[in-house]
């Protein structure tokens, strides 16, 4: 080798190191500054949100990501609104677009999508202790702005003063001891961070041009690289395992501009605003830990939530509806047979997760599908005084003085079979119902009587034909045979039913078309036991199937344990038939854990006796600290029964609201109703009328089928009405 030519080499080498150690120093002074301003941005955010720590709020800063080894969370804000997950963003130039986000001409929507998913394994890893889904929340604060209330997708993307209101603005959610409850777990989710890493800055051996052809390799043994280590602080990084993002320079007022934090009285009003909101109820946003799982829950078709009355069936499916609305695209419908209650349901909803009950449809199902024929053009004419007509002509020329006219069978009982069990059941051969096996009725038919049956439902058919109208089976009927002839066009994401066991065969035939066997599509809330409509079917009649899908709860909430006690009575030998193809006997809670005061049992004289009594409860309970008269349900097997209830109250002054008129908005104002139309509802204390004593002390053995079938119906529907009662129960009998 030439004289100096090794010399040279080398030199060239570390002019190349040298070079690369001022390009790595260049790109950390850069990243310097970025974490710079990120420091001082965060630090912002922390100053905005720290008054909320006199308001009940916790502020955890700093925090390792789950999952992550490197990044860290800006800060977990858990207090009476819930739990706030919030990542700063010195973002210049953003723009929101639907459900992008931009920074620029770069679509940064990725990084916030990363925040969301965090939300979502912390919602996960709080439902353990029963922090209801749709508590926790991811925000992206974007630094320095102010008047900024986006989202994008499921995270809120606000201005740094505009945090605290936010937060603020949840209200009371969570009670104090429910707080201390997510704190103590979220500790454990959202690590402290530990001992910083090194930073290595070893380079790699630079790559020397290629001698001219000929020249022979230098011998020079290999250096040791140039190497430095010293301990950094890291400060948070924007995702998990992400690379810093490239920031404006903090010093550059034309593209970052830091506006002054709020003023004294701004966070006053914004905390003021907070306390003062009226707290709802505790499950609204804490369950039990196995129904905050069975809400988020993923099935991969169909599925069945049941339970014995009280165990939170009715908020499991509201919740669930909040859950699929907030992580599904499409639509979520929630349906059920009595027409009130998705009223009552809807006004839940916006008060349990006014973020997404836009995009949760309440409908009866007879209303659904009345929409799905006038949307086909499909006509399908409702009048009751036809369809009455209709079956007193078919009545007397077919069923009148007939087998199956006789004493122990009143018109109520044959209308029940054509209308619940045939065409309920969907069937329209002779051959179809020849053999059927009438699931729920334990009065036998031989062929004669089951001919007359046919014949009568023929007759029947044929005068509201003849009269030009339909009665509200044809209604399902016509709706469930569109969906067949097409499928919609728009379907549902989720339909979730409550009370199903009150549905018909054709009903969930047609719930069914509306989502088909699509994972989470079709859920069906409900407890065999408050059967209270002949008509039994299976769900293999039906077309589907919840085989390995199916959710029992076991734990009542709502009633103490003398109420359970005393309602379980009615109902202790009774079984039905199970909509899983199943004779079974109701489910019983595994725990009660609530006790309260005997319920009360009065033998009254007659029935002024018994109104004169039933007033003198309501105005005792109301007395209580903390019930009023909107806690107070009175409810009758009868429409007579409610007619006089409501007329007693009103003459003492007491104010009342029918529950066929009550929507679910608080009114103080004893309610008033059938059993029927409180199915689903719950009051603080519930008064049992127009009962009659006879009914305790009937012993089914010395009944005969026809007159057992009704007790069995008439003790489901009195067991119904108790378990309403949330703290007291009163019942008279005449």
């Amino acid at each position: 080798m030439p004289a100096g030519d090794s010399a040279a080499s080398e030199a060239q080498r570390q002019l190349l190191l040298a070079s690369a150690h001022e390009k790595a120093a260049a790109d950390a002074r850069r990243a310097a500054a970025s974490y710079g301003l990120a420091s001082a941005t965060e630090q912002r955010t922390a100053r905005a949100l720290a008054p909320l720590a006199a308001a009940g709020y916790h502020l955890l800063a700093d925090r390792q990501w789950p999952g992550s080894r490197r990044a860290q969370v800006d800060m977990v804000v858990i207090g009476p609104g819930g739990v706030f997950v919030v990542d700063t963003k010195a973002w210049a130039e953003v723009s929101i677009v639907g459900d992008r986000i931009h920074r620029g001409d770069a679509d940064v929507t990725d990084d916030l999508m990363a925040l969301a998913d965090l939300a979502y394994r912390t919602e996960g890893e709080l439902a353990e202790v029963g922090l209801a889904p749709g508590e926790v929340h991811a925000v992206a604060v974007l630094a320095g702005r102010g008047g900024v209330d986006e989202r994008v997708g499921p995270v809120r993307v606000v201005g740094e003063r505009d945090v605290l209101q936010l937060v603020a603005r949840h209200g009371q959610r969570l009670t104090p001891a429910q707080v201390d409850v997510v704190l103590t777990h979220a500790l454990g989710w959202f690590r402290q961070v530990g001992a910083p890493a090194p930073v290595s800055t070893t380079l790699p051996e630079p790559v020397l041009p290629a001698p001219p052809a000929g020249t022979p390799a230098p011998t020079t043994a290999p250096l040791v690289p140039t190497t430095s280590t010293v301990p950094l602080i890291p400060t948070p990084h924007p995702a998990p395992d992400a690379a810093a993002p490239t920031l404006p320079a903090p010093d550059d007022p034309a593209t970052f501009t830091i506006e002054p934090l709020l003023d004294e009285a701004t966070v006053q009003a914004a905390l003021l605003e907070g306390l003062m909101a009226a707290p709802v109820e505790e499950w609204m946003a804490f369950l039990h830990p196995a129904q905050a799982r069975v809400v988020r829950r993923s099935f991969n078709g169909p599925s069945r939530i049941r339970g014995a009355a009280g165990t939170g069936k009715t908020v499991v499916g509201l919740h669930r509806a909040a859950y699929l609305a907030r992580t599904r695209q499409g639509r979520v419908l929630v349906t059920t047979y009595i027409r009130t209650l998705p009223d009552v349901l809807r006004q839940l909803l916006t008060r349990l997760a006014p973020d997404v009950v836009g995009r949760v449809e309440f409908a009866g199902v007879h209303e659904t599908a009345k929409r799905i024929l006038d949307e086909r053009g499909v006509q399908c004419r409702i009048d009751g005084k036809q369809i009455t007509a209709a079956w007193t002509t078919a009545w007397g020329r077919v069923a009148g003085g007939s087998i199956i006219d006789t004493d122990r069978h009143e018109q109520d009982y044959w209308h029940d079979e054509v209308v619940h069990v045939i065409k309920g059941r969907g069937l329209t051969r002779w051959e179809q119902y020849a053999d059927l096996p009438r699931l729920g009725r334990r009065h036998r038919l031989g062929p004669q009587q089951r001919r007359v049956v046919w014949d009568l439902y023929q007759a029947y058919e044929a005068e509201l034909r003849t009269r030009g109208v339909h009665d509200f089976a044809d209604q399902i009927a016509l709706a469930e045979a569109e969906l067949r002839r097409q499928p919609p066009a728009e379907p549902y994401t989720a339909v979730i039913v409550d009370e199903a066991q009150d549905l018909s065969c054709v009903m969930i035939r047609m719930l069914h078309a509306l989502v088909g066997d699509a994972p989470d599509g079709l859920t069906l809330v409900g407890d065999g036991q408050q059967t209270i409509y002949p008509g039994g079917f299976t769900l293999a009649e039906a077309g589907v199937s919840v085989a390995g899908r199916g959710v029992v709860l076991d734990v009542n909430y709502r009633n103490t344990a003398e109420i359970v006690q005393f309602a379980s009575m009615l109902v202790a030998d009774d079984e039905f038939a199970d909509i899983e193809g199943a004779t079974a006997r109701g489910d019983r809670p595994t725990r009660v854990p609530r006790t309260g005061p005997k319920p009360v049992y009065v033998r009254c004289a007659n029935s002024a006796d018994r109104e004169r009594r039933m007033v003198a409860r309501v105005q005792d309970v109301v007395r209580q600290v903390g019930t009023g008269y909107g806690d107070v349900g009175v409810l009758s097997l009868s429409r007579r029964g409610m007619e006089e209830a409501t007329a007693a109250l009103t003459a003492a002054g007491i104010p009342v609201v029918n529950l066929e008129r009550y929507d679910g908005v608080p009114v103080d104002a004893v309610k008033v109703g059938t059993i029927k139309r409180a199915k689903g509802l719950e009051f603080k204390q519930v008064l049992v009328v127009d009962v009659r004593a006879s009914w305790f002390t009937q012993k089914p053995d010395q009944l005969d089928e026809v007159e057992r079938e009704r007790r069995e119906y008439r003790l489901r529907e009195m067991y119904v009405a108790m378990t309403r009662a949330r703290d007291g129960l009163w019942v008279a009998s005449v």
